[in-house]
């Protein structure tokens, strides 16, 4: 995943968490806008997400971002 996803991912992940508590949810669809302006990192995402890591539609804002911290 190149760096400006997994700073914006970090990012919003941050932000859910803050706003939500530790416990909420997300999918990969979060780092995105309500419409489908960059398919290309759109599939970055959604091949991190679904084919190398193979998560749940919605995992935890922790996880996710830890996952992400760690270079995974």
């Amino acid at each position: 995943m190149r760096a400006s996803l997994r700073a914006k991912a970090i990012e919003i992940c941050n932000k859910k968490i803050a706003a939500k508590g530790e416990g909420v949810g997300l999918s990969f669809y979060a780092f995105f806008a309500n419409k489908n302006d960059n398919p290309e990192l759109l599939m970055e995402a959604a091949t991190w997400w679904i084919e190398t890591h193979a998560l749940d539609h919605f995992e935890k804002a922790v996880k996710v971002r830890e996952m992400i911290e760690a270079g995974e």
